[in-house]
């Protein structure tokens, strides 16, 4: 992944970019062929260089916004995005694949991170599919990748926590990775492996990226000695509701293989409010909703989105920590104030006995 992000590009104020060769002498980068620029330079950067490669003059901002640039740099970041499927989805896109980059690539950490009182969810503008492209990479380089569509429609998946599972129950995936024996591996597991998890709302050709990118933690299992991966995004819901903040989980629950290899066995993504309590599907479509809609702000690089998206993260941890001893306080209260009525009513029953 390249280290910063883009977002809409707009053509520039420049006609022309100077080009210094030597002391006295200089040129402007419209002497050189097109074709020269589009095959042999253009072709070599990764997206968000390219966006700002396009903001530098009038003529590179002609050559940048050629559609088949976009598209093969989606294919080399998400190669889950080149099925015929996406490659036709992807096209209908205002800008191709351009819109399509622009979309999936800023973290959500982008996102404004304040629920706001005047704009409520609404299950009943939920989209009626969804579309998960998911990329798994480990030092770099690609190990899985897979496309799922997902129908939203039906009152079993609205009524249902909502959980989309990337995986067959039976479905073992073999990766090149040594299983982690210890907890400085399991730290290394962390820093290496970078998960992308796109979700496409095909009927409004809308995109966002749900994974935090990096792990924000993996550890052992207790009792069946499995590793677990967890990627963590921070999304807004409904204020003053325990769903004013909630995570959305992605998972990978790995094995290990005769030779120590690592195995995915399960890769799945959920929604979970502050109480621990996983959302349904109709709920977890309207937060997903206004996800889609909601725009990102500003350009960032990609390593200070993660450090954003890990304080969130933390931060989240926090408010859910206080919510739960906040409402232990309530409910020893509550409970002390029941006994106290229990105590008085059995006092007031036994002194109207004895004082009759």
């Amino acid at each position: 992944m390249a280290p910063s992000s883009t977002t809409t590009l707009t053509p520039p104020i420049l006609s022309s970019t100077t080009v210094t060769e030597d002391e006295g002498s200089a040129t402007t980068i419209s002497s050189i062929h097109p074709d020269i620029i589009q095959t042999h330079i253009l072709t070599r950067l990764d997206g968000p260089t390219l966006a700002s490669a396009a903001c530098t003059s009038s003529q590179l901002y002609t050559l940048c916004t050629q559609d088949i640039l976009w598209t093969n740099i989606c294919h080399s970041t998400w190669p889950s995005t080149n099925t015929p499927r996406l490659l036709h989805l992807i096209s209908t896109f205002p800008n191709g694949s351009r819109s399509f980059f622009s979309d999936s690539f800023p973290l959500l950490t982008n996102s404004d991170p304040t629920p706001t009182a005047d704009s409520p969810l609404n299950p009943d503008t939920s989209p009626p599919e969804l579309i998960s492209a998911v990329d798994l990479y480990y030092k770099g380089k690609l190990v899985f990748c897979k496309v799922i569509e997902t129908e939203t429609v039906s009152g079993w998946f609205r009524c249902s926590p909502f959980r989309l599972d990337l995986l067959d129950p039976k479905d073992v995936i073999s990766t090149p990775i040594r299983l982690p024996d210890c907890e400085d591996a399991c730290l290394e597991l962390e820093k290496d492996l970078a998960l992308s998890w796109i979700m496409i709302e095909p009927i409004g050709r809308r995109a966002v990226n749900l994974s935090s990118h990096k792990a924000v933690s993996v550890q052992r299992h207790w009792l069946s000695g499995e590793i677990q991966v967890r990627f963590v995004t921070i999304m807004t819901g409904e204020r003053g509701s325990s769903s004013e903040f909630v995570q959305c989980g992605i998972v990978l629950t790995c094995g290990g293989s005769e030779g120590g290899e690592l195995q995915l066995r399960e890769v799945s993504l959920h929604i979970e409010n502050m109480d621990g309590k996983h959302l349904n599907g109709k709920d977890s479509l309207a937060i997903l909703g206004r996800v889609l809609e909601g725009k990102k702000r500003g350009k960032r690089r990609r390593e200070e989105e993660e450090e954003d998206g890990r304080k969130k993260y933390q931060d989240y941890l926090e408010r859910t920590k206080e919510r739960k001893a906040r409402k232990l306080r309530t409910e020893g209260t509550l409970d002390t104030l029941c006994m106290a009525f229990g105590v008085l009513v059995f006092s007031s029953f036994w002194m109207f006995v004895l004082c009759r």
